[in-house]
């Protein structure tokens, strides 16, 4: 699958640019999975081929952050912050009770295709906790009654929202 000219060279010229290479790898890997909807094998060998990195130096750059998804995702990706803070202040599971309502398992995309629920180890929002992301988007303080406005507001408005899978 050929890459829009534009992203092709919107990318070479991010490598061209750069002292190293290294240093535009993640920003390289978020264009092409935004591209992809993920970023999937062929996005890979994409991002191989335009950067001179193996695809084993790609994935294991891929396995060290959260926010680079290999498998596809729903058009709005939730990551529940795990970490002590967020924990603390939600007497029960917020990821629980995501998946529960969304009917989802850790990763799996919803039926209608719009949301996947991931855990991540901080968010570094633990002044608002309990503290979820959605797309690059935080929220804070959250009850099930708030998850379930943003959620409701995320189906009602879906069409409207750009999607952006990265950070």
């Amino acid at each position: 699958m050929l890459l829009p000219e534009e992203l092709e060279t919107e990318i070479q010229t991010m490598v061209r640019e750069a002292e190293h290479v290294e240093e535009k790898l993640i920003d390289i890997i978020y264009l092409l999975q935004n591209h992809f909807g993920c970023f999937s094998d062929v996005a890979l060998g994409h991002a191989s081929r335009l950067t001179g990195k193996t695809t084993v130096e790609l994935e294991e750059l891929c396995t060290f952050y959260d926010f680079i998804y290999r498998r596809p995702v729903g058009r709005f990706v939730i990551h529940v912050c795990d970490g002590v803070a967020c924990w603390m202040h939600h007497e029960n599971s917020l990821f629980q009770y995501l998946c529960e309502k969304l009917g989802v398992g850790v990763g799996e995309v919803t039926e209608d295709g719009l949301f996947t629920v991931l855990p991540t180890a901080c968010l570094g929002n633990c002044h608002n906790a309990p503290a979820m992301l959605i797309n690059g988007k935080h929220y804070g303080r959250l009850t099930p009654k708030k998850v379930d406005e943003i959620i409701d507001e995320l189906r009602e408005n879906a069409d409207n929202i750009i999607q952006c899978l990265c950070r």
